[in-house]
């Protein structure tokens, strides 16, 4: 086998520029989910980055309804996401969508508490 046969071309993810800050912190996961990528932090799923059509273009931030309003007056610009009205979405339309979504990330590092949910223990797989 030649050696560029081996080389594994992978797409790179338009927001993984967003995540980065991140990827050096001790507990970062990143995985796939629904065609997106989720960053966990502290076991806490804390945000899902999608690259698709609309509603699934830009960030969607895991937090409980009780923080919705506190975080939309910090950050005007986020609103509950029309599919998954759980959690907030911040389109990638929007005009000051990259800094906007760099202060997300940067609560995050923070640890704000109202950024970040528990996701449900998965289920164990029965064997067939």
């Amino acid at each position: 086998m030649r050696d560029f046969d081996k080389i594994r071309i992978t797409r790179l993810h338009r927001h993984a520029w967003l995540w980065e800050p991140l990827e050096g912190e001790a507990t970062f996961v990143l995985r796939s989910m629904f065609g997106a990528k989720a960053v966990y932090l502290d076991g806490k799923l804390m945000f899902c980055f999608a690259a698709k059509e609309e509603p699934w273009c830009g960030m969607l931030v895991a937090t409980d309804q009780s923080h919705h309003a506190s975080l939309i007056e910090e950050i005007p610009g986020l609103s509950p996401h029309p599919v998954l009205p759980k959690w907030l979405y911040l389109s990638e339309t929007l005009g000051s969508f990259e800094q906007k979504a760099e202060s997300l990330v940067r609560l995050a590092r923070r640890r704000d508490r109202r950024i970040g949910v528990w996701p449900r223990p998965r289920k164990r797989r029965r064997d067939k």
